[in-house]
């Protein structure tokens, strides 16, 4: 499928800036999810571009940096562990994506998001079920904030060395069982996760 022509097919005049937005970190047991919302002008092109799930972290470094040269606008949003464990992860991860929307300049007069409708934006958007492989917009957005969350897990890797977060990112590897088994939860981890909770409960 050509993600170009996906996204050029709703540019008209009333609609002139389009935004897509994708999350990364929905399922980790720690750490923050991230979005991030990018506006790609009309006709870009970007070599390789893709669902990031489907590119190497390397090839995901270069289309970062790419994308950063390219696109009109990005936008991040973050929502931590403990607004994960306050409001629940799929509430967490519509704020975090609403954050990164409200930091795009200019504004966009469409979103288009991967998987389901966010509640309560500020411009039109069209829901895209496996977006991230359909739109170059949202594509680009997977990529940004799958970059952006590996970076700032692998800081967090630094300041608890006994989880190895800069490997597994957080997600539900048998390393990071084992070293949940063996030190317990740490700070960042999401305590409202069955499986942290679990530990908790032991």
């Amino acid at each position: 499928m050509d993600l170009f022509k996906f996204d050029n097919n709703y540019f008209n005049d009333d609609i002139k800036l389009i935004a897509g937005v994708d999350e990364a970190g929905r399922g980790p047991w720690a750490g923050p999810v991230v979005a991030a919302a990018v506006i790609l002008p009309l006709n870009a092109a970007i070599a390789g571009l893709n669902d990031s799930k489907k590119l190497t972290a390397a090839k995901r470094e270069v289309l970062f940096s790419e994308i950063h040269l390219k696109s009109i606008a990005i936008g991040v949003g973050i929502a931590d562990h403990n607004l994960i464990d306050r409001v629940n992860i799929l509430q967490a991860t519509y704020l975090a994506m609403k954050e990164a929307l409200g930091k795009l300049n200019p504004a966009p007069t469409l979103a288009l998001v991967d998987g389901w409708p966010v509640p309560g934006l500020f411009c039109r958007q069209v829901a895209v079920v496996g977006g991230d492989g359909k739109s170059a917009a949202i594509a680009a957005a997977s990529i940004i904030a799958k970059v952006t969350r590996d970076r700032l897990m692998s800081e967090l890797s630094d300041k608890f060395p006994a989880y190895n977060f800069k490997k597994h990112k957080g997600y539900g590897t048998k390393e990071h069982r084992v070293a949940l088994l063996r030190h317990g939860p740490c700070p960042i981890h999401r305590k409202s996760f069955a499986p942290v909770k679990k530990y908790l409960e032991a």
